[in-house]
């Protein structure tokens, strides 16, 4: 596991699980070596989309609205940052969706 993502966490929560942060990597696979791919457009409905049927839906096990809500709040506590690391993102959303316990 590349420590670069659980110090991209950290700027938004104290207590990183790195089992966690494993399992994210794992579920995203080739898509985080990608130069647009490794990225979330919160601003994106597509791109909202995509994240909230493949990682809230298959992963998480989140109904849409629950899921969409998520991706909302995480884009807003990240808004001051431009690009927004697709592990960070998902990690945000099961903290905040309190479904870190499925990723472990």
């Amino acid at each position: 596991m590349s420590t670069d993502y659980a110090a991209d966490i950290r700027k938004y929560t104290a207590n990183v699980d790195d089992k966690a942060v494993a399992s994210i990597v794992k579920f995203c696979g080739i898509a985080l070596r990608g130069a647009d791919s490794q990225w979330v457009s919160v601003t994106d409905p597509a791109e909202v989309k995509r994240v909230v049927d493949g990682f809230c839906a298959k992963k998480l096990g989140l109904d849409a609205k629950a899921a969409e809500s998520a991706v909302k709040a995480v884009g807003e506590k990240m808004k001051a940052d431009k690009t927004k690391h697709r592990v960070t993102v998902y990690y945000l959303v099961a903290e905040h969706t309190g479904t870190l316990g499925k990723l472990a």
